[in-house]
């Protein structure tokens, strides 16, 4: 849902005090915690995903140590691009030429570029489909291509590149769980607080919030929340949510503007800012 465009000094004037509960996982959380409260919002993080990098073992050294034979290197995530080039520095003294690099999105791509290399991303969009229109992933006739990502996830991407005729090898760098919250703390943080704004940039962060908040979603229910793309909106519709928002992008400065202009939109349906009272 693309919103018009609010500058820095209304930001400032529609984010002031608004209450934002961050889902994300940290160190994201944090940032994007930092970004909002300097645009004047109240801000709580309550990460309902966690990563930890998998253990290693003997397929996966053996993958690394054979990477020159790949023609695509693909990163689902900045987390997973960063772990990838962390292993790649281990076995590789330099990075092998002639290998395609790919972020899904721009973030992903940003954390390869860092590191001195080239990636392609999509020009618009950070999702599997958008990645999967590049030019350079159509035709991958017996192509090699590494896929990294978590032990587990959608299978959007291997599935199509298969069926493209690439040689597909999922390379599994971190797990992903729902952190545990005491039943005390949960009701602070949905009851208590009562988030205006709850910020989900995953299905499966969506997931863990709604098994979370399970007991408080007719309080969390008239609350704006932010998904990353339509795919995750209709299943937040499903569970009952009644405001959802796909930003504009997923930097945090992107979707600070997003919020911010979703609530200037909403003030100007209104006549008037739609700011609720705790009490």
């Amino acid at each position: 849902m693309a919103t018009p465009q609010a500058d820095r000094n209304s930001q400032a004037l529609l984010l002031q005090g608004r209450r934002i509960l961050i889902c994300r996982p940290e160190p994201e959380a944090s940032r994007l915690a930092q970004a909002f409260q300097a645009a004047g919002a109240e801000v709580r993080r309550m990460p309902l995903m966690a990563r930890e990098p998998l253990p290693a073992t003997p397929e996966r050294r053996s993958t690394l140590q054979d990477l020159d034979h790949f023609a695509h290197i693909i990163a689902v995530s900045p987390y997973a691009a960063s772990l990838l080039l962390d292993e790649i520095d281990h076995w590789w003294p330099q990075v092998p030429m002639g290998i395609q690099w790919y972020g899904v999105g721009a973030g992903t791509a940003a954390v390869f570029a860092h590191h001195g290399l080239s990636p392609n991303k999509p020009d618009n969009g950070w999702t599997s489909e958008a990645l999967l229109a590049l030019p350079g992933l159509k035709d991958l006739n017996h192509e090699k291509v590494l896929l990294a990502r978590g032990e587990d996830g959608r299978e959007l991407i291997r599935q199509t590149l298969e069926q493209r005729g690439a040689r597909v090898t999922v390379l599994p760098l971190y797990r992903r769980f729902r952190p545990y919250y005491a039943a005390n703390d949960l009701k602070d943080n949905f009851a208590g607080f009562r988030p205006e704004v709850i910020i989900a940039l995953s299905g499966e962060t969506l997931n863990n919030l709604v098994e979370a908040s399970s007991a408080f979603l007719a309080t969390l229910n008239n609350a704006l929340l932010v998904v990353p793309a339509e795919r995750v909106s209709e299943l937040a519709r499903k569970a009952g949510f009644r405001n959802v928002l796909v930003p504009d992008g997923l930097a945090d400065q992107d979707l600070v503007t997003s919020v911010a202009s979703w609530l200037m939109q909403e003030a100007g349906d209104n006549g008037k800012p739609s700011k609720d009272a705790r009490d």
